[in-house]
């Protein structure tokens, strides 16, 4: 008569016992601690898929202000009509731009190389962490120089000079409604603050990460794709400037 084995299927693994004869515990997920358990991808290849959806994100933001740079070069070669005398009038009006928008643009820079600098610094902390050759306080140097709380105060400061510049401006009596050439001047600022502040919120979470003593590798993608939008937000805007400064 035959007889039959009992085997443990592939699709039903059996589990080990230990000495004792108790099973394990199985261990699921991640750590509480941010840790990522053996299998998970590496610190390069989370860091690259990181990269890769921010610059896919990116690129919607890219095409509204190249839309919006087509409708403003568009828009002032376009007459309107004027209901008073029935007649076709050019109604773009030129505005200088108050010059304190010169000043914000130092300060954007100034955030930028601050950036770059917590970048490294993070970066520099999660390639050397893992080694634990080194001692711990070494990668306290971020509490020696914030270049990340350096980053949010100049990244408020721009966002405050620009709502002085629109006051600036609404004070020598141009507004929204004032003229297609002072809506574009507001909607194109105003457009970048808001992205804008989508990074501060960014430097926000990346600095509670630091507060909150996340591994190294996690603190360090969080500042370096965040690095990343504020360099993108940085060049935006100094193109931005350059449009409503010299494309008439």
């Amino acid at each position: 008569m035959a007889s039959f084995t009992p085997t443990a299927s592939v699709d039903d693994p059996r589990l080990a016992l230990d000495d004792c004869g108790n099973v394990p515990p199985v261990r699921g997920g991640g750590g509480d601690d941010g840790e990522p358990w053996p299998g998970s991808p590496d610190y390069g290849t989370r860091l690259r898929r990181a990269r890769l959806g921010l610059f896919v994100a990116l690129i919607p933001v890219l095409m509204l202000f190249v839309s919006f740079t087509s409708a403003y070069v568009v828009r002032q070669g376009l007459p309107s009509l004027d209901v008073r005398t029935n007649q076709m009038v050019r109604d773009w009006i030129p505005v200088q731009l108050p010059i304190l928008l010169l000043a914000n643009t130092c300060i954007l820079l100034l955030s930028t190389a601050s950036m770059e600098f917590a970048r490294r610094q993070t970066k520099r902390e999660a390639v050397l962490s893992p080694a634990e050759l080194l001692p711990r306080d070494l990668f306290g140097d971020e509490r020696a120089m914030p270049w990340l709380a350096l980053t949010i105060f100049l990244g408020i400061s721009f966002l405050t000079g620009q709502w002085l510049a629109w006051r600036e401006l609404a004070t020598r009596g141009y507004y929204v409604s004032t003229s297609p050439s002072s809506s574009f001047i507001y909607l194109l600022t105003g457009a970048h603050a808001i992205h804008l502040m989508g990074g501060v919120l960014a430097l926000f979470v990346a600095g509670g990460a630091a507060l909150l003593r996340r591994p190294a590798p996690t603190r360090s993608i969080l500042v370096d794709i965040t690095s990343w939008y504020w360099h993108f937000m940085a060049l935006l805007w100094v193109y931005i400037l350059c449009l409503l400064e010299f494309a008439h």
